[in-house]
């Protein structure tokens, strides 16, 4: 295989951000370049990507059964989520649920609490960077900065909406629903959107939608963002500022 060339997210910026943003690009990207010449020729590897997608497959085949024979309790919202939890992170969206998600569980605690949290925020996130990358740099081919204000802006958006949906669900006001979600969401979603964009941009800021570069750094970004926030939620539910997702083991 031929040498993948590893394009500098800073040529990339310097089109359309000022000197310091520049400056700074090229700072993160100095910190991190042993880890991309690591990780960009694996991601690049269309062997990978099709083992990639192999595991997803099984790990989503794996959560169905599990649903449909021992978990039909478990809500249908919950169940949306575990579903796309593990379509973004295969095999550790599954360890997730199985081991904090299902009614099975010998107990709850804090920090089974923060995995569903962040997985519930991680659900609507996660489609919202998937729509806005995939838009903004693969089909409209934008700069760098362009690419993260739309996949920000839809990264919030998808995860707000995803919260205050089943809020009003729940016959909370639209209103009291919004402040709600900008209050106990936007730490989490801040934090996760960060390191989720932040990894895909320095790891595939000038690859093209036919690249194996594009879907794998994207796959592997949203992992990377799912771990950052979840001491965030962790946090978040021990002082009361989110309620955290329900016991799963109570509706057994």
């Amino acid at each position: 295989m031929s040498e993948i060339p590893i394009a500098p997210v800073a040529s990339a910026l310097s089109i359309d951000a000022p000197p310091a943003a520049t400056g700074i690009i090229k700072t993160i990207e100095r910190a991190f370049e042993p880890a991309r010449e690591v990780l960009v020729p694996i991601l690049s590897n269309p062997t990978v990507l099709a083992v990639w997608a192999i595991i997803v497959l099984l790990s989503l085949g794996v959560l169905w059964w599990d649903l449909r024979e021992n978990n039909e309790v478990i809500g249908s919202m919950m169940k949306f989520v575990w579903t796309l939890t593990v379509a973004y992170s295969g095999p550790l969206g599954l360890a997730v649920y199985w081991y904090t998600g299902r009614t099975q569980i010998d107990y709850d605690s804090l920090w089974k609490r923060g995995f569903r949290s962040t997985s519930h925020c991680y659900s609507g996130c996660g489609a919202g960077e998937i729509v806005g990358i995939t838009l903004a740099q693969g089909l409209l081919g934008w700069g760098l900065v362009a690419v993260a204000g739309v996949t920000f802006a839809l990264a919030y958006l998808f995860g707000f909406a995803l919260t205050i949906g089943p809020l009003m669900q729940d016959g909370v006001g639209f209103k009291e629903a919004v402040t709600d979600a900008l209050w106990s969401e936007t730490p989490s979603i801040t934090l996760m959107e960060i390191a989720a964009i932040g990894t895909d941009l320095l790891l595939a800021s000038e690859a093209l939608i036919t690249d194996v570069l594009f879907w794998l750094a994207l796959a592997f970004s949203l992992s990377i963002g799912f771990l950052v926030a979840w001491p965030v939620n962790v946090g978040l539910v021990n002082f009361g500022v989110k309620e955290g997702m329900s016991d799963p083991s109570q509706m057994d």
